[in-house]
């Protein structure tokens, strides 16, 4: 019985350039430990033949005749949670990338990446990895320090706060929210000014419309 490190990988390709598409074939079936069970030059061709023999790693370009590589995999991954996509692409631009990774991409590689690198890639997504080519994996960190939730700014409330937020979104008023809490009305007053500085807000309807947007309560 073969062990997890020993077994043959299948692969599956989706490129429309047809010298490159034999390139990836004949690299991976010339190699020890790989296979590829599907070459197709579009998603419309490739996603009946995957759904009936699924591979371990799918390698897909983006530029694709008719529909896309980033909608192809979404489709595809919805089917087929398992399989692994790394996307071979000469595209390194931030919508790209991040389109392909929130569509269920495993890894993000350009079409310059040497052979050897690439066979390696396709080793690390089967054992759980994210593959990137360097440049990508730059922009990616880039792009998550610039479009990451401000979750400590929306969600850092006390209980207490967390509470007091939610009688205001059930309609209640500063006083009735006092007379709830059991606590004065100026202690409701102090607790809503660190309410609106943590949400960065500057009024009760804001708050309250933060509130149900970010789902805080």
């Amino acid at each position: 019985m073969q062990s997890a490190a020993e077994k043959t990988i299948s692969i599956a390709i989706v490129e429309d350039i047809r010298d490159i598409r034999e390139g990836l074939t004949t690299l991976i079936n010339f190699t020890d430990g790989f296979t590829c069970i599907g070459s197709y030059r579009s998603m419309e061709e490739a996603m009946p033949r995957i759904a009936a023999n699924v591979p371990d790693v799918l390698l897909s370009d983006i530029g694709l005749p008719g529909m896309d590589g980033i909608e192809g995999i979404r489709r595809l991954k919805a089917d087929h949670p398992e399989m692994n996509v790394l996307m071979i692409t000469v595209f390194d631009d931030d919508e790209r990338i991040f389109d392909a990774l929130c569509a269920g991409a495993t890894g993000y590689l350009l079409k310059r990446t040497p052979p050897a690198k690439l066979l390696e890639n396709i080793r690390e997504a089967v054992s759980g990895g994210a593959p990137m080519s360097p440049e990508v994996a730059s922009r990616v960190i880039k792009l998550f320090r610039e479009v990451r939730p401000a979750t400590r700014v929306d969600h850092d409330l006390t209980p207490h706060e967390t509470r007091l937020l939610k009688l205001l979104v059930d309609g209640h008023n500063y006083t009735t929210a006092a007379e709830e809490l059991g606590v004065s009305y100026n202690t409701i007053k102090f607790h809503m000014r660190h309410i609106y500085e943590k949400l960065q807000v500057h009024s009760k309807s804001e708050a309250v419309s933060l509130a149900l947007k970010a789902r805080i309560v």
